[in-house]
């Protein structure tokens, strides 16, 4: 079959991926960029650094809880129109956050900015999605691979270089800038959707059972790689998630129209996005945290340098966006997943080799070829969930997939915690050690070479609507 013709781009595919791409950016940034800046907050706040983390866990949980609705809210208020109020609402609250005076404020604030980040990112992709034809599509993912990778990464080494020189209100302030920018780019260049069909009522059960299972599932992974409750609290908030996610599949199977569509997990490339993909995605929120620890417990460095270190990954995803769209027209989706996914795997655990006198050159290298494989890796999941979803499912799949997005970086964290604690209670030792973060790549490379099995199984054509052929 001979591909559609090409068709010349116009402004609008041109600057979604840019605008698309800056609030994917603000928002990841927003999920770790407060962490260096805790104890300066604390003081500024009269509180202590371990009760401040609940300025992030309150943002986690409110991204979890409310990424479920937003595709129904594209189509029932128009993407267009909730794209800018979400960037909007993000943009304010983040002003909110630097003018905190309080933990309880800056919590509020936080709160709000999640539900705006929530609404974010996937309506804006749901714009990107029904705007840009599916042939030019893997150029514009591969863009929106780079801040997904970048911002984990980015977050911790700008925390800490705006609080050393500047204050730590500036880590939510300069959100500012991007989202007024954002807002005027949409207004000038963006288009609102036309409405496919009649927008169904919102799923008020679906919603509230999805927002429960997200928020517990979220903060009982996000309380495992903190080390703040104990681990029975945490299973008892795990526990609580898995029933209430059981309790929607049960209520999904009668609704006609239910918040989160599971009938797109018989459609094999979204189901293989979605499901596989999230063990790649274990290594978005696992690696900067793993790595984290290694330099800074393991080898002795300041948060800066280990920081600086860390971001060389982000290196190579910079370096992928050209190559991406080649290799993957070349060989194809079901070729580059599988072998990529080991290769993912591998370079991940390749960091346990990582020692204090290691030659730096080799260190950055690992990390460098590692960002790349990753951020291919992820280029090429985060198109594939798309290839054979129809035009008007795309508001449903965008949801999906943002929902999964969220739990698979949590997962990560979750996995990587349990396996240093597994590590410490194999040795009889509270005291974590170079070793036992080791041993978290280890298991970390090792889950995510094992979606290569799952990827084996696309068909060979998977992702051929995708493919742009000369």
């Amino acid at each position: 079959m001979s591909s559609p013709p090409h068709e010349a781009s116009t402004p609008a595919e041109r600057i979604l991926p840019f605008i698309v791409g800056c609030a994917l950016l603000m928002q990841m940034l927003d999920s770790t960029v407060v962490i260096t800046a805790l104890p300066a907050m604390a003081r500024d706040l009269d509180s202590d650094p371990i009760s401040m983390n609940i300025t992030i866990t309150s943002y986690l949980i409110a991204v979890a809880m409310f990424v479920p609705v937003s595709g129904w809210a594209a189509d029932r208020f128009g993407a267009r129109r909730v794209f800018i109020a979400a960037i909007a609402l993000f943009t304010l609250s983040s002003l909110t956050c630097a003018l905190s005076n309080s933990l309880t404020q800056l919590v509020m604030s936080r709160v709000v900015q999640g539900l705006g980040g929530a609404m974010m990112v996937p309506v804006g992709r749901i714009i990107l999605l029904r705007t840009i034809p599916k042939h030019n599509l893997l150029k514009a993912m591969a863009f929106l691979s780079m801040p997904a990778l970048i911002g984990p990464m980015a977050g911790p080494p700008l925390g800490g270089l705006l609080v050393t020189y500047a204050s730590w209100h500036w880590i939510f302030l300069i959100n500012i800038p991007i989202g007024i920018l954002g807002i005027w780019l949409i207004n000038r260049y963006v288009k609102e959707l036309p409405a496919d069909t009649t927008p169904p009522r919102l799923d008020v059960i679906g919603f509230l059972l999805s927002a429960i299972c997200m928020a517990a599932l979220v903060s009982g992974f996000e309380s495992l790689g903190q080390g703040g409750p104990s681990a029975w609290v945490s299973l008892l908030i795990l526990g609580t998630g898995l029933i209430t996610g059981f309790l929607y599949v049960l209520h999904a199977r009668r609704h006609p129209n239910p918040i989160i569509d599971l009938k797109l997990l018989r459609i094999p490339t979204f189901r293989a996005a979605v499901l596989a993909g999230n063990l790649c995605r274990f290594a978005v929120g696992a690696t900067p945290y793993l790595l984290a620890l290694l330099l800074q417990i393991g080898f002795g460095m300041s948060a800066l340098a280990a920081g600086l270190i860390t971001f060389v990954g982000a290196v190579g995803s910079l370096l992928m966006k050209i190559a991406a769209p080649r290799i993957l027209n070349r060989w194809g989706y079901r070729h580059v997943l599988t072998i990529n996914a080991v290769l993912t795997g591998a370079s991940l655990a390749a960091c346990a080799s990582f020692t204090p006198d290691m030659p730096g050159i080799i260190m950055l290298g690992i990390l460098l070829v590692g960002g790349f494989f990753r951020s291919l890796q992820f280029t090429a999941v985060n198109t594939l969930a798309y290839a054979d979803i129809a035009h008007t499912g795309m508001s449903r799949a965008s949801s999906f997939a943002s929902m999964a997005q969220q739990l698979g970086v949590s997962l990560g964290v979750g996995v990587a915690a349990e396996s240093l604690s597994l590590s410490m209670a194999w040795r009889g030792s509270d005291t974590l050690i170079a070793s036992d973060v080791m041993v978290g790549f280890i298991v970390i490379g090792t889950m995510c070479g094992l979606a290569s099995l799952a990827f084996w199984r696309l068909a060979p054509d998977a992702g051929e609507s995708l493919r742009q052929r000369q």
